[in-house]
């Protein structure tokens, strides 16, 4: 009887193990993604501040650097989750086209409305499956964070369109931690999403 048990056990061992192996393969390949879209963002975001510079619009621009550092710190979040796994990033060689400010905000929104509808969404039940609560909560911070930046560039564009772009927030602040964002002149004393303090957060623009 004992002979039969112990191959069982281990069967049972290896099956559990190839699963676990299985789920920490798939987190950690949402995170890759996740880190390679939102560092290409970072990047893509910082050029379209540059243009939107250009144009003349100023408080565009400022929005622009704003999420820019965001995103930054999404991916920087995203990488320390990896690296906590045992995984080590890609090197990201972000590929984008820059247009005109208007097209730019356009395509901001679409790159946002994919990440908050579809793309974290799904991370997040995944992770929460796989019990990755660090993944869970790196992926929320951004998911939260991306519903904001597409109301942002939504205004933007209605400010282009109505031409009152100098009405736009002049001043934007980021929470270093997650990387929420504020179009006021004065944010909310501690992050509602990480719980940093207001004294920590990263001002874009006068």
């Amino acid at each position: 009887m004992k002979q039969i048990l112990i191959p069982l056990l281990l069967l049972t061992l290896l099956g559990w193990s190839q699963v676990t192996t299985g789920q920490v393969r798939k987190t950690t390949d949402n995170l890759k993604a996740a880190f390679k879209g939102e560092s290409t963002a970072s990047a893509k975001y910082a050029a379209f501040a540059e243009q939107a510079r250009k144009e003349g619009f100023l408080q565009i621009a400022t929005l622009f650097e704003a999420t820019s550092r965001a995103e930054s710190i999404h991916a920087a979040n995203h990488k320390k989750v990896m690296e906590s796994m045992g995984q080590k990033t890609d090197i990201i060689k972000p590929e984008f086209t820059v247009k005109t400010t208007l097209e730019n905000l356009t395509d901001a929104i679409s790159g946002e409305t994919y990440e908050m509808t579809t793309m974290y969404p799904g991370f997040i039940t995944t992770a929460k499956t796989e019990n990755a609560t660090a993944a869970t909560k790196s992926f929320r911070w951004a998911m939260e964070t991306e519903k904001k930046h597409q109301i942002m560039y939504q205004n933007a564009i209605t400010a282009i369109k109505s031409k009152k772009t100098t009405e736009l927030p002049s001043v934007y602040w980021v929470c270093p931690k997650c990387g929420n964002t504020f179009d006021v002149a004065k944010p909310e004393a501690t992050c509602s999403f990480c719980g940093t303090s207001s004294s920590q957060y990263i001002k874009f623009g006068k």
